[in-house]
């Protein structure tokens, strides 16, 4: 959405109007793809080598009948009985490895990760070659946020067990919450080799991929994901959400109905699908997806950002502004609600909120290119040239390819009469995007200002050339009827 800016110049009797600054990425969406692994499941999947599934033993009758009742108890999910079970049994047999390690679950399900973490540890004490101890303490610990803890432990069970297929790839999710991409790849490459039919990992491995550019590995992985099981909703809603990211909206929207038609309670498919429908157009069916979005999860702040965002492209500001304050009132840290509200803001004529708002959203995250950007527009629009170009300086440092800023900060310099730094900015901006029309043809008006008409008439047929091949008919008029001036004062000139 673009900000009218005009700068009357008398040159050789043409009245020039700037081009208006760009105010890229102004209002932007949310999407999120689902990691299985994100929330690493405590208890070990049954299914799994190692399960953590209690054998029963010959020897203490009474420990061997309290955990069996403990067991019992885990069944009908009565935890804090089967923990007074464990406890008893501890109590009857203290050197009881399978005790500590079954009350260390129990109480992970409970969400008591340092009392889990206590009872694994007791467990492995007892038997230090407890693979599924160190594999659910590894699990307690990444539940805590302690991945390297947890890295640590998944290493130990992978040595004592090296079929633990579900413990490579909880390493693997741990590997990726560092950073470790391809650390994480290989892990979940392992589970897929020793476990073939594992669509977890296809799942999360295709995620990574698509994070590391592999795209058509990504979708490979996911393809495989759903092949292994068809109801399969993550894989579908990941899927579909690599899709949109391609540009496939249709792909994606189908992906998307199929992890709703799973799973009719998939916030995050809702509200991706809502994107993909606003990415097409359709504002209004968007909405609707983020209405569900939030009936089935209100304290989730994406759907309201997402939906304010559909709300300002319909026009209606007030109920996109109210959106974006209940995003902000459930999360007061999201930097993304702050800039779009800012830009609404702005939009209203409110730019002393705008930059309130951009404020905030660099004061969260102070790496925010968009919001320096936005926060220069609005300081360009109330006059204040240098404390713009400040911020596109700031924003140009962040995103060294960001050619809007380039272009807005060449805009200021161009109000400040420095044409020649503004030509340096067109410049720029035109080596990262040879096709912006708006950047040769105000170069051409600063050229002009500096005498130079032939470069003035240069870069204006190539702003009327590109206007022309982008269907812009509004520009290519206004363009072209400054070219012809242009080219009749020349003519003027040469006659003399």
């Amino acid at each position: 959405m673009n900000n009218k800016y005009t700068l009357p110049a008398a040159v050789i009797g043409i009245s020039i109007a700037l081009i208006q600054p760009q105010a890229a990425r102004a209002i932007s969406s949310n999407n999120q793809v689902d990691v299985i692994g994100e929330r690493i499941t405590v208890l070990i999947d049954s299914k799994e080598p190692g399960s953590g599934v209690i054998v029963k033993r010959e020897g203490n009758t009474l420990t061997d009948t309290l955990l069996n009742r403990g067991n019992a108890r885990d069944k009908l999910g009565n935890k804090q009985a089967q923990i007074t079970d464990y406890d008893q049994a501890i109590k009857t047999n203290p050197n009881d490895a399978q005790a500590y390690y079954n009350r260390g679950n129990a109480r992970a399900e409970l969400g008591d990760m340092p009392g889990a973490i206590t009872d694994y540890d007791q467990a492995i004490n007892i038997n230090p070659n407890f693979a599924d101890a160190y594999y659910n303490r590894g699990n307690a610990r990444a539940e805590l946020g302690d991945m390297p803890g947890a890295i640590t432990d998944y290493d130990q069970a992978i040595k004592i067990n090296p079929n633990f297929a579900v413990a490579y790839y909880n390493r693997g999710n741990a590997r990726a919450k560092l950073g470790d991409m391809q650390g994480a790849i290989t892990d979940f490459n392992q589970a897929i080799n020793i476990n073939p039919n594992y669509a977890e990992a296809y799942t999360n491995r295709g995620t990574l991929r698509a994070e590391l550019g592999d795209m058509q590995g990504a979708i490979t992985d996911l393809n495989q994901a759903i092949k292994i099981n068809p109801n399969f909703a993550k894989a579908y809603y990941n899927r579909g959400t690599l899709r949109g990211k391609l540009g496939d909206m249709q792909g994606a929207i189908t992906d998307l109905n199929q992890a709703i038609k799973i799973n009719p309670n998939y916030t995050e498919a809702y509200g991706n699908r809502g994107n993909a429908r606003a990415e097409l157009g359709d504002m209004q069916t968007a909405i609707t997806d983020f209405n569900q979005a939030i009936k089935t999860n209100p304290n989730d702040p994406l759907p309201y950002n997402n939906r304010a965002n559909a709300r300002a492209k319909l026009g209606d500001m007030q109920g996109a502004i109210t959106d974006f304050n209940q995003a902000i009132n459930i999360n007061p840290n999201y930097a993304n609600a702050y800039k779009n509200r800012g830009f609404v803001r702005a939009k209203l004529g409110d730019m002393q909120g705008a930059i309130t708002d951009y404020n905030q959203a660099i004061n969260i995250n102070p790496n925010y290119a968009d919001a320096y950007f936005n926060r220069g527009n609005a300081r360009y629009k109330l006059g204040d040239m240098q404390g713009a170009i400040t911020d596109y300086n700031q924003a140009i440092n962040i995103n060294p390819n960001f050619a809007d800023a380039y272009f807005n900060r060449g805009n200021a310099r161009y109000k400040l009469g420095d044409m020649q730094g503004a030509i340096t900015d067109y410049n720029q901006a035109i080596n990262i995007n040879p096709n912006f029309a708006d950047a040769y043809l105000n170069r051409g008006i600063a050229s002009l200002a500096l005498g130079d008409k032939q470069g003035a008439i240069a870069d204006t047929q190539q702003a009327v050339d590109l206007f022309q091949q982008q269907g812009n008919k509004e520009s290519y008029q206004k363009a072209l009827q400054l070219l012809k001036q242009l080219q009749q004062q020349l003519s003027l000139i040469n006659y003399q």
